[in-house]
Protein backbone atom coordinates (compact mmCIF):
# COMPACT_ATOMS: atom_id res chain seq x y z
CA UNK A 1 0.00 0.00 0.00
CA UNK A 2 1.39 3.14 -1.02
CA UNK A 3 1.88 6.31 1.80
CA UNK A 4 -0.64 8.26 -0.20
CA UNK A 5 -3.22 5.73 0.33
CA UNK A 6 -2.57 4.81 3.74
CA UNK A 7 -2.75 8.76 4.41
CA UNK A 8 -6.50 9.05 2.81
CA UNK A 9 -7.30 5.89 4.67
CA UNK A 10 -6.42 7.08 7.77
CA UNK A 11 -7.80 10.51 7.45
CA UNK A 12 -11.46 9.01 5.92
CA UNK A 13 -11.22 6.94 8.92
CA UNK A 14 -10.82 9.47 11.76
CA UNK A 15 -13.91 11.22 9.74
CA UNK A 16 -15.60 8.25 10.30
CA UNK A 17 -15.21 7.58 14.14
CA UNK A 18 -15.74 11.48 14.90
CA UNK A 19 -19.06 11.56 13.02
CA UNK A 20 -19.97 8.20 14.63
CA UNK A 21 -19.63 9.52 18.15
CA UNK A 22 -21.38 13.09 17.03
CA UNK A 23 -24.20 11.25 15.79
CA UNK A 24 -24.50 8.09 18.09
CA UNK A 25 -26.02 10.47 20.85
CA UNK A 26 -28.17 12.07 18.32
CA UNK A 27 -29.81 8.66 17.01
CA UNK A 28 -30.43 7.43 20.53
CA UNK A 29 -31.62 10.09 22.76
CA UNK A 30 -34.85 11.59 20.61
CA UNK A 31 -36.70 12.72 23.86
CA UNK A 32 -34.89 15.51 26.72
CA UNK A 33 -33.10 14.34 28.68
CA UNK A 34 -34.74 14.47 32.17
CA UNK A 35 -32.69 11.98 35.06
CA UNK A 36 -30.83 14.48 37.25
CA UNK A 37 -28.22 11.64 37.83
CA UNK A 38 -27.90 11.10 33.72
CA UNK A 39 -27.59 15.59 33.34
CA UNK A 40 -24.87 15.38 36.00
CA UNK A 41 -22.98 12.64 34.32
CA UNK A 42 -23.11 14.10 30.83
CA UNK A 43 -22.08 17.64 32.21
CA UNK A 44 -19.03 16.30 33.63
CA UNK A 45 -17.79 14.33 30.88
CA UNK A 46 -16.11 17.20 29.20
CA UNK A 47 -13.89 17.66 31.89
CA UNK A 48 -12.96 14.60 33.18
CA UNK A 49 -11.74 13.76 29.11
CA UNK A 50 -9.60 16.81 29.07
CA UNK A 51 -8.28 15.94 32.12
CA UNK A 52 -7.47 12.88 31.27
CA UNK A 53 -5.63 13.71 27.56
CA UNK A 54 -3.77 16.44 29.12
CA UNK A 55 -2.60 15.32 32.66
CA UNK A 56 -0.16 12.32 31.39
CA UNK A 57 1.53 14.24 29.17
CA UNK A 58 2.08 17.24 31.49
CA UNK A 59 5.02 14.62 33.36
CA UNK A 60 6.92 14.65 30.10
CA UNK A 61 6.37 18.00 28.04
CA UNK A 62 9.49 19.14 30.32
CA UNK A 63 11.73 16.49 29.79
CA UNK A 64 12.13 16.45 33.83
CA UNK A 65 9.86 14.67 35.27
CA UNK A 66 11.01 16.44 38.62
CA UNK A 67 10.44 20.04 36.91
CA UNK A 68 7.09 18.50 35.43
CA UNK A 69 6.31 17.30 39.51
CA UNK A 70 7.16 21.02 41.11
CA UNK A 71 5.41 22.46 38.14
CA UNK A 72 2.34 20.52 38.74
CA UNK A 73 2.42 20.97 42.84
CA UNK A 74 3.03 25.03 42.58
CA UNK A 75 -0.11 25.04 40.15
CA UNK A 76 -2.07 22.71 42.41
CA UNK A 77 -1.04 25.06 45.59
CA UNK A 78 -2.32 28.05 43.15
CA UNK A 79 -5.24 26.64 42.30
CA UNK A 80 -6.56 25.46 45.81
CA UNK A 81 -5.48 29.27 47.05
CA UNK A 82 -8.08 30.14 44.42
CA UNK A 83 -6.23 32.24 42.20
CA UNK A 84 -7.00 32.93 38.65
CA UNK A 85 -5.69 30.75 35.63
CA UNK A 86 -3.47 32.88 33.77
CA UNK A 87 -2.08 33.61 37.84
CA UNK A 88 -1.82 29.47 38.17
CA UNK A 89 -0.36 29.24 34.64
CA UNK A 90 2.59 31.98 34.69
CA UNK A 91 3.27 30.75 38.58
CA UNK A 92 4.16 26.62 37.25
CA UNK A 93 6.17 27.65 34.29
CA UNK A 94 7.82 30.34 36.54
CA UNK A 95 8.69 27.76 38.76
CA UNK A 96 9.93 25.01 36.60
CA UNK A 97 11.61 27.80 34.64
CA UNK A 98 13.86 28.02 38.36
CA UNK A 99 14.05 24.70 38.92
CA UNK A 100 15.66 24.47 35.65
CA UNK A 101 18.35 27.46 35.84
CA UNK A 102 18.72 26.40 39.47
CA UNK A 103 21.93 24.47 38.06
CA UNK A 104 23.38 27.35 36.23
CA UNK A 105 22.65 30.26 38.73
CA UNK A 106 24.32 28.46 41.52
CA UNK A 107 26.86 26.48 39.77
CA UNK A 108 25.95 23.47 41.24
Amino acid sequence: MSKELYMVLMVLAMALVTYFIRMIPLAFFHKKIKSTFIKSLLYYVPYAVLTAMTFPSVFFVTGNVYSAIIGVCVAFIGAVSKRSLVVVAILSVVSILLYNLLPYLFLI
